[in-house]
């Protein structure tokens, strides 16, 4: 049993398409990078191939400086057709298949070889959508003989075709596409035969002008071997052509030059051809708003808010002092701490904690800013004896003023005994006078009187002696009215000196008689 071999597309070139395809190769990396996708100029699939023009506001302005480059020059467009013919000759393979087989008889019981080569006539019509890719129909027709002389045949091609081409003048391109040839002759001949064939090849073209395009194809035509198998044979054409565009033929518009901007900022370089005055740069080589002419905006002191009297700039971003940083929420003018204690003087836009009470006099940040002169922790605004220390004494402690009584504490001077006696000389009775004038004045107060001495002598009498003394004091001031109650006594004899007892000033300095506040009594 005989078995036909139909053809299977198959992706051979001959030795021939090796130099045409050669040229397409930097298209074809230029299409086809390595992640698949298609990348393509700008220049090369615009509407009709021009820069748009914009002006002052976002669109170019430009004049002409002369025409468009040679090689753009009527160069494809998207959305245009061809139509076209050709003429040019093809060489069907001495292992074609192109005739009708006898399933009876062995595969190659009927074939003949064709003339080497036949005269190639056909037509085609093309749809470019992108300037640089293009679907077309061919259909062509093959007048040939068969090499014994028994008889002419007719081979016949149609094919659709992808086309990938440069979007230049000079155009290379490359073409692939599945179709069908057949075979029209005297049963005798060759009989009638359609075999499917998958084509690939390519060419160049060249726009004559916005109508005219000539082209060369170079074409492998592949199709089914004679005999039995899967084997190929591939069958040569090339092709000459002329075709007439259709759609956008229209030839782009010279290159208009564009304006110089050097500074980016939207408006133009001074003394250039067709930019309105509103449009030109005053400071070409800075960027500045369109509001200021160009110019950059001014911040003398840099405290991000601009100096006044120009344009483009809001009322909150002008800086009511331009020659002094400041904040912005205090209008860029610096804050005022007229006393330098880094607390500012009120009505000025920082924290409360911030504001000097004080602002013309310097103080610590305890105190917000205001002095304390005797550091009695009660600043001098507050403080009825600023330069005078409050004693704390539990007495009017709230008015920074040391009390009456506080001043009577310590040694009371003047108090004078008989020689090594308890006895009170009469001189001493006007400073005992007046102490207790003060204790009837502040009859809240307890105290202790304490009598000391020098070092002379044995201390259990010095200790003894002072006691005595001490307990004298105490029985005048009863006697003069004050509460035996509030006073307590005691005798430190020489134990608590505070002058040297080694000289004779320093031991009258050691005998005295003490006065210390103990409490204030609610």
């Amino acid at each position: 049993m005989i078995t036909q071999v139909r053809p299977r597309p198959h992706l051979r070139l001959s030795a021939l398409l090796a130099l045409p395809l050669a040229g397409l190769l930097p298209l074809t990396a230029a299409a086809a990078p390595a992640g698949g996708s298609v990348e393509v100029s700008a220049s090369a699939d615009t509407t009709d191939g021009a820069d748009a023009s914009t002006d002052a506001r976002g669109k170019r302005a430009a004049k002409e400086d002369g025409s468009t480059p040679w090689i753009k020059r009527y160069r494809p467009t998207r959305n245009s057709w061809e139509l076209g013919i050709y003429l040019g000759l093809m060489a069907p393979s001495k292992r074609h298949e192109f005739y009708k087989a006898d399933l009876t008889m062995p595969p190659d019981f009927a074939h003949k070889l064709y003339a080497p080569a036949g005269f190639d006539l056909g037509a085609r019509v093309g749809y470019y959508p992108l300037s640089f890719l293009g679907l077309e129909l061919e259909g062509g027709v093959i007048p040939t003989k068969v090499r014994d002389g028994s008889g002419r045949a007719t081979l016949f091609t149609f094919r659709p075709v992808i086309v990938a081409q440069l979007p230049w003048r000079i155009a290379p391109f490359a073409r692939a596409g599945f179709g069908m040839i057949g075979v029209s002759s005297a049963p005798e001949v060759q009989g009638k035969d359609i075999d499917p064939s998958f084509n690939i090849g390519g060419g160049v073209k060249f726009y004559v002008n916005r109508l005219v395009v000539l082209r060369l194809d170079i074409i492998d035509n592949v199709a089914t071997a004679v005999g039995i198998g899967n084997d190929r044979s591939n069958n040569l054409e090339v092709l000459f052509g002329a075709g007439i565009r259709l759609g956008k033929t229209k030839e782009p518009p010279p290159r208009r030059r564009e304006l110089i901007d050097s500074d980016g900022d939207g408006l133009y370089d001074p003394g250039q051809e067709g930019v309105p005055p509103e449009d030109e740069d005053a400071c070409p080589q800075q960027p500045g708003p369109r509001e200021n002419r160009g110019c950059p905006l001014l911040d003398s002191d840099s405290d991000t808010l601009y100096d006044p009297g120009q344009g483009g700039i809001t009322p909150e971003q002008t800086d009511a002092c331009p020659a002094q940083p400041g904040p912005v929420n205090n209008k860029g003018c610096p804050l005022i701490d007229s006393d330098g204690d880094t607390f500012y003087d009120p009505g000025q836009p920082v924290p409360e904690e911030k504001i000097d009470d004080c602002p013309s006099q310097p103080g610590p940040a305890e105190y917000k800013g205001c002095p304390d002169r005797d550091g009695d922790k009660i600043i001098d605004k507050k403080d009825l004896c600023p330069a005078d220390p409050e004693d704390y004494n539990g007495k009017d402690d709230e008015d920074g003023c040391p009390d009456k009584v506080a001043t009577f504490q310590g040694v009371l001077r003047g108090i004078y005994f008989d020689n090594d006696k308890d006895t009170i000389k009469p001189i001493s009775r006007k400073v005992l006078d007046k102490a207790a004038a003060v204790l009837k004045e502040f009859p809240e107060t307890n105290w202790e009187v304490s009598g000391h001495t020098d070092s002379n002598g044995a201390r259990e009498h010095n200790m003894d002696l002072s006691e005595r003394r001490a307990i004298s004091v105490k029985n005048y001031l009863v006697e003069h009215g004050v509460d035996a109650k509030r006073i307590t006594t005691v005798g430190y004899g020489p134990d608590q000196p505070i002058a040297d007892n080694k000289t004779p000033r320093g031991r009258a300095m050691n005998r005295r008689i003490e006065f210390k506040l103990l409490n204030i009594s609610e």
